[in-house]
């Protein structure tokens, strides 16, 4: 549905600059800053992993993301006709829609869980604040405030600070602890003991999807809107926590664990592989969202600003929750005198744990939890937007006549189709499917698509065309420096941090469980079976639209741009991508280097029907 005043009214666009980079900014920062990013810290040895982070940031994701979001921008296709610009690679394309119908479903149930501890916080006190509640055990143990640190559980009877401090380590575990692992994931004993299914977590998953739906069904007009709020509130509410998690004993520790780095981690190449999946599971290139997303901008958008902002504002919030969840650790460590790295299990259990458990504790607790789940609520959805929407539009670009005036439709099916694949991940097992999907999912196709992208923007279409393309946009080429890491740095980068997690492979596992080699097997099966679109793509390219006398032929002629390739409204297809007025797509002018002819050469004059946009580049 095209926006008010939008200039392609067959796809439609964004109604302002605001609306897209605060959606930008949305499915950036997501429940991955504030679950798997400390999560990965913290199994990652706190501060080690930042290093490796950051640099990850600036020599890959920043890249990609500029990659994409011109990329899209510039011919406003969804993920797989955007390879247009090198049919032979299709299948890349078909790579990110696969990988985000798998996150989808994963995701969603994150989302699921938060909704479960919204209404849970509907009561005069939290449900995880005490130990005197079914699915507490034995080994539930809470420290009162202002009563000389006593400690209290629902059986044992412990009168004095000496006799707590003789309890094992063993039977120390949180309210919190208890109420994630044995209420709302009413845990099994292992991946082939999934149980029945949990109704609880049911209606709250089906109730994310209906929320999904709902604001995706009028396309970027609504989702765009929501963002407004969803994009901003989170900051309000992590800014809470943090005053609050500062201010409880032993935070310090849980800081420096969290900044001061372990060098000898470094040596780790798993912590290395981890840094770089997680740069590209947060910020999103390789996933098809920022294709899709940029590809609903006006042509001359300065997205330029938008992929300096957005890497920037996305880990600078991993870090600033970060800081706020390691500081409610410390003190976790300190309230049960364990380790640090003892104190909670990695995975989503470490937000679901750790915030709930400085959630107790601060006045009118329940009003705050109720804030807090909210807000990983807005987090979550807004990055679903752009993973929902990233398959919606690949299919929809694919099949225009049968989907684009069904998109209502088909975001239904979508969504449907992910609900009931979710089902399983929301039985006593599910939390061990949960973590296999998580483990394999980005692991290997990530890469893939990454490298190849590299391959065919900065070598076989041409870093250099790409280039002129995005100065018909923005009035002027960019930075080389963008050039160099498409061509060189980051590819490199990739390959080495590829080889080294194939070398230094680590089998999935969840806090000490050992999954099955048949879990194990299927998990490799998740992560190398989307890369075999590659091959596929390229015998059906290859044998349907293969031109030429000879295999050679066949192949070069699939190496370049089909004829439909470029901007896709008419006015601005001129120089290197103008059309005759035929009614019918012709051939383009041949590819030329960038030169003062080409960038004086007049747009026709039959297109000129926008004076709010120059009619020819404006270089």
């Amino acid at each position: 549905m095209a926006t008010e005043g939008g200039e392609n009214e067959e796809r439609g666009n964004w109604a302002g600059r605001l609306d897209f980079i605060l959606s930008l900014i949305g499915y950036s920062v997501g429940l991955s800053n504030l679950w798997r990013f400390p999560s990965l810290c913290y199994r990652n040895g706190g501060g080690a992993f930042l290093i490796p982070y950051l640099i990850a940031m600036v020599i890959c994701g920043m890249p990609f993301f500029f990659m994409e979001l011109a990329w899209g921008q510039f011919c406003s296709e969804g993920p797989i006709t955007a390879w247009k610009l090198c049919p032979l690679f299709r299948g890349v394309g078909f790579i990110m829609v696969i990988i985000s119908s798998i996150t989808i479903v994963y995701y969603n149930i994150v989302i699921g869980y938060s909704v479960l501890y919204l209404f849970s916080s509907f009561t005069s006190s939290v449900p995880w604040s005490g130990c005197d509640n079914w699915w507490n055990t034995n080994a539930c143990t809470l420290r009162e405030s202002g009563v000389n640190d006593i400690f209290t559980d629902n059986t044992l009877d412990i009168t004095n600070t000496s006799e707590a401090l003789n309890l094992t380590l063993a039977v120390r575990v949180s309210p919190a602890q208890q109420y994630w692992e044995n209420y709302v994931l009413n845990i099994s004993d292992g991946i082939d003991n999934l149980g029945s299914v949990q109704w609880k977590l049911v209606l709250c998953l089906l109730l994310s999807w209906i929320v999904v739906v709902l604001c995706l069904i009028k396309g970027v007009l609504t989702s765009g809107r929501v963002v407004y709020f969803t994009a901003t509130f989170p900051y309000f509410v992590i800014t809470i926590l943090l005053i609050r998690g500062v201010t409880l004993p032993g935070s310090a520790n849980g800081l420096m664990y969290f900044l001061i780095p372990k060098w000898e981690a470094l040596l780790i190449p798993k912590v290395w592989s981890d840094a770089f999946t997680q740069i590209f599971y947060s910020l999103g290139p390789g996933w098809g969202a920022l294709l899709t997303m940029a590809s609903y901008n006006r042509f001359h958008h300065n997205f330029l600003k938008d992929a300096l902002i957005v890497p920037l504002v996305n880990s600078g919030t991993s870090i600033y929750g970060g800081l706020a969840i390691f500081s409610i650790i410390g003190f976790m460590a300190h309230d049960q005198d364990q380790p640090i790295d003892k104190v909670v299990t990695s995975g989503p259990g470490l937000v679901f744990v750790a915030y709930p458990e400085a959630l107790a504790r601060i006045p009118l607790a329940p009003l705050w939890s109720i804030l807090f789940f909210f807000m990983l609520i807005t987090l979550g959805l807004d990055s679903q937007f752009g993973l929902v929407e990233g398959i919606a539009s690949g299919i929809m670009d694919s099949f225009p006549d049968l989907f684009r005036k069904q998109k209502t439709l088909l975001i239904i099916c979508i969504c449907s189709v992910s609900f009931l694949l979710g089902l399983p991940l929301v039985t006593k097992g599910g939390i061990y499917i949960f973590t296999l999907l998580d483990w394999y999912t980005g692991l290997l196709s990530v890469f893939v698509i990454a490298l190849f992208e590299s391959l065919v923007i900065g070598w076989i279409y041409g870093a250099n065309q790409f280039y002129d393309d995005i100065a018909m946009m923005l009035g002027s080429r960019p930075s080389p420096w963008w050039m160099i890491c498409w061509m060189v740095i980051s590819p490199l980068a990739i390959m080495f941090i590829a080889m080294m997690s194939y070398i230094n492979y680590v089998p999935v596992y969840y806090d000490g469980y050992v999954y099955p080699k048949s879990a194990e097997v299927i998990g490799l099966v998740i992560m190398i079976s989307p890369t075999l679109m590659i091959p596929l793509m390229m015998a059906y390219e290859y044998c349907v639209n293969g031109r030429g006398n000879d295999v050679l032929e066949r192949m070069q002629a699939l190496l370049k741009p089909t004829a439909d390739w470029g901007p896709a409204l008419p006015k601005y297809r001129y120089g290197d991508y103008y059309v005759e007025l035929d009614g019918k797509s012709t051939a383009n002018y041949p590819m030329t280097e960038f030169t003062t002819e080409r960038a004086n050469c007049e747009m026709p004059s039959e297109f000129n029907d926008n004076s709010s946009y120059p009619t020819k580049p404006i270089y």
